[in-house]
């Protein structure tokens, strides 16, 4: 018998002011606030994936920006709710905090928001339409921001069961409609891991001349996942070490493989929500592995080491994907980061332990790899620690701890003040003198910096181009990172617009995403856009930032008597002119540096700064007719 009726759905509140509050439900009202639109209807069919009943799931970008999300799970509940009075679906639809996620009968495991989801999108849309194929019948209802426009209309026959939602986001409440496919995708690509077998489909229909499709589904789920991580990588176990647990209201899955570089990568999930800031089933994760590690050591007669292994030392090389589902999850806040059940803590640290043990008393060559690994790792974090005492007592005897070629700005307030990381000691000069010295500080630097993606921790700290970054932000970097104690609220990189400027530049972002990674999160890292050419004609000056920028102001002044400089350098443009163009708040342009998918940053920076030159030649073909700029 099918539990799953118009008795499963429970009411406990009403949506009117979802309109009025609309962040309250979905964060914002930007781009993140409407593409969340999406992912909460996309919820309700991984719940049906979840329950065993949903196989299929298709996400469609019409023209204008009308979402549709297709699935072929049991269909909502149609019948009269008693309570009600009305259609299951239309208290789906139009009742917050209505839904089948309350019943363990209907749904032992869920995600999303509990059955908010589907009526909030309801609320904040022009128009939403809901199919139902279910009980040989098709029923649709269309609404209007939230209010049916009929009551429910019976069709056809069919012979298939599932839900079709199609919505446009209401004007009134976004002011910026227009769905990114990159970005749906990331999420889509993300749940068909976390649910291995099934088969989510998106597609943008919205320009004829552009029409993409992509279809994710992968039968290995996180093990999948954590290749695709490392896929870019050279890794010490060939396959991913996988282990999982099921019991009444509980499942956990983990998946490791270790490569030859020194960052980790930990993506934990709970009910397929990111948990961002982790939580319980995280710490439960590192503890376990620590202990794993350090037991077998003590075991092995043949690895000896004095050091007793910390957690960095047995994550450096790390991929993890942990994804555990349980019925009544507890997150610490409303934004659901981080999962706040004690007892999964002691549950996950003990599977980890009994799993691992066993898989390295099976696998004693690939045991022996991981822990020589975490053993170098340890020997290089003994080196950090020296490095950083030696860096502490040399700042003590100098009485100085700002490098001697920082021009520092006049006041002190983080949120006011700027850090200018300019390439070269000519463009620096030409910054010092250019700048406003009351809130701008310059930082120049010289020659190319160390690559870090190559590199431990111990080498970064005592590397002379990144000392004098290091010293000047005041956060400290790595596990010793505190935001607390960032000077500068805008850490602006000013470089050349040539291949060496962008690999300045891609050398630093690199250093800042494996070592201080929450200034990029937090939003504090930009870069700073500078002109290809000073375009000159009688007593007119303009700038052009590009070659169509260009040839626009060449049409628009006409080219006789024009005189064109082409800038090799910022150390060509005198002070005045680089405050002119790119340093003046008013009329520079500054790039926010943003990383919305993790995993594909991570890849990048892999592909452009790591050793494997087969993926970075792949990377280049794909890439290099976008290229419009470049020396030659």
């Amino acid at each position: 018998m099918d539990p799953y009726s118009a008795e499963s759905i429970q009411v406990l509140d009403g949506i009117e002011h979802v309109r009025k509050r609309p962040s309250m439900y979905i964060g914002s009202t930007s781009l993140e606030g409407l593409h969340h639109l999406v992912y909460e209807v996309l919820d309700n069919s991984i719940d049906e994936a979840l329950a065993g009943f949903c196989n299929n799931i298709e996400v469609i970008i019409h023209k204008g920006n009308i979402i549709e999300v297709l699935d072929d799970g049991r269909g909502i509940p149609i019948d009269i709710h008693s309570g009600e009075n009305i259609s299951a679906l239309e208290v789906v639809m139009t009742k917050l905090n209505a839904g089948g996620k309350f019943d363990n009968n209907s749904y032992k495991i869920s995600g999303g928001l509990h059955g908010v989801g589907v009526s909030v999108v309801n609320a904040l849309s022009d128009w939403l339409e809901v199919t139902v194929y279910r009980e040989g019948k098709i029923h649709s209802q269309r609404y209007n921001r939230g209010t049916p426009e009929s009551d429910l209309v019976i069709g056809e026959k069919c012979k298939t069961t599932g839900t079709k939602i199609v919505f446009k986001p209401d004007k009134k409440i976004f002011k910026d409609i227009h769905f990114n496919y990159d970005t749906l995708s990331k999420r889509l690509r993300e749940l068909a891991f976390l649910n291995k077998g099934i088969s989510i489909i998106i597609k943008d229909q919205r320009e004829k001349q552009n029409l993409r499709e992509h279809k994710f589904m992968f039968a290995g789920g996180i093990i999948s996942f954590v290749k695709y991580i490392n896929r870019t990588k050279t890794t010490i176990n060939k396959e991913p070490i996988y282990f999982e647990d099921k019991r009444e209201n509980f499942e956990a899955e983990i998946a490791i493989e270790y490569n030859d570089g020194y960052t980790e990568n930990i993506f934990a999930f709970v009910n397929n929500i990111n948990t961002v800031e982790g939580g319980t089933h995280l710490i439960g994760f590192k503890s376990g592995l620590t202990r794993t590690i350090n037991d077998f050591i003590k075991r092995s007669n043949k690895i000896k080491t004095k050091l007793s292994l910390v957690g960095d030392d047995v994550r450096e090389g790390l991929t993890a994907v942990i994804s555990v589902k349980l019925r009544n999850p507890q997150f610490e806040g409303q934004t659901k980061a981080k999962l706040g059940n004690s007892e999964v803590k002691g549950i996950i640290e003990s599977f980890v332990y009994e799993r691992l043990s066993d898989y390295f008393d099976r696998n004693p060559l690939i045991a022996k790899k991981v822990i020589e690994k975490c053993i170098q790792s340890a020997n290089a974090r003994e080196a950090a620690r020296t490095a950083r005492e030696l860096t502490r007592r040399k700042n003590a005897l100098e009485n100085d701890t700002l490098p001697g070629k920082l021009a520092d700005c006049s006041i002190k307030d983080p949120e006011k003040c700027e850090l200018y990381i300019v390439e070269g000691d000519s463009a620096g000069g030409s910054a010092k003198q250019g700048r406003d010295r009351t809130f701008q500080a310059i930082l120049p630097l010289w020659g190319k910096m160390l690559n870090v993606e190559k590199t431990r921790l111990d080498k970064v700290l005592s590397n002379e181009k990144l000392q004098p970054i290091i010293s000047t932000l005041g956060t400290g970097i790595a596990d010793g990172f505190n935001l607390a104690k960032l000077r500068y609220g805008k850490i602006i990189i000013m470089a050349d617009a040539d291949v060496d400027g962008s690999h300045i530049r891609t050398l630093i972002l690199t250093f800042f995403f494996r070592y201080m990674c929450e200034l990029i999160e937090k939003g504090h890292i930009y870069l700073a856009c500078s002109p290809l050419y000073k375009i000159s004609k009688k007593n007119q000056i303009n700038y052009a930032y590009s070659e169509d920028e260009k040839k626009r102001i060449l049409k628009k002044i006409g080219g006789h008597g024009t005189v064109i400089q082409r800038y090799k350098g910022l150390g060509e443009m005198n002070p005045d002119q680089l405050w002119e163009t790119t340093m003046n708040p008013e009329k520079r342009t500054l790039v926010q540096i943003a990383s919305d998918d993790a995993v594909e940053a991570n890849e990048i920076f892999s592909i452009l700064m790591g050793d494997a030159v087969a993926p970075r030649r792949e990377f280049i073909e794909k890439h290099a007719r976008f290229v419009k700029n470049i020396d030659v």
